[in-house]
């Protein structure tokens, strides 16, 4: 029988392995990720501006920037760089004439959709040894854990 001690003993070394497995998983799925963009002209922080707008919509400089967690110069730079290569184009806010929000382009959906689609492909082979059943229990407990992570 398992005490109280050994048993969070046991969950913080388990607790620190998968920790490690994410962080190694994330590593492995960015790099796979920009082997990728070498096929667009786009660089890694471009790619990951217009997932934002993708899955978004419309949205300021300053938006954007908080959810790259760039400093806004950073991300007028990058978005000067993406209009001149037509993946996204700054638009007035009808609403308010003063506010200027990043409207992703068809050429920009364009890429994502494709790229999401190859790294789809990827997973899907790197998961052919699971099980359905291991696959679903993955998903589940991934969104569950993607859930509180976002709640907290």
């Amino acid at each position: 029988m398992i005490d109280e001690k050994q048993l969070l003993q046991h969950n913080e070394k388990v607790v620190a392995e998968l920790e490690k497995d994410l962080r190694y998983i994330s590593a492995i799925i960015k790099q796979k990720g920009r082997e990728l963009l070498t096929d667009y002209s786009i660089t890694p922080p471009q790619f990951v501006a217009l997932q934002w707008l993708f899955e978004e919509g419309d949205m300021t400089i300053g938006d954007l920037s908080n959810k790259m967690y760039l400093a806004c110069s950073t991300t007028t730079d990058l978005i000067d760089r993406m209009e001149k290569k037509e993946l996204v184009m700054r638009v007035r806010d009808p609403k308010d004439r003063r506010v200027v929000r990043i409207h992703l382009l068809d050429k920009g959906e364009k890429i994502i959709d494709v790229v999401i689609k190859k790294r789809q492909v990827y997973l899907q082979d790197v998961l052919n040894g699971f099980t359905a059943e291991d696959v679903l229990m993955l998903k589940d407990n991934l969104s569950r854990l993607h859930t509180v992570m976002r709640q907290g």
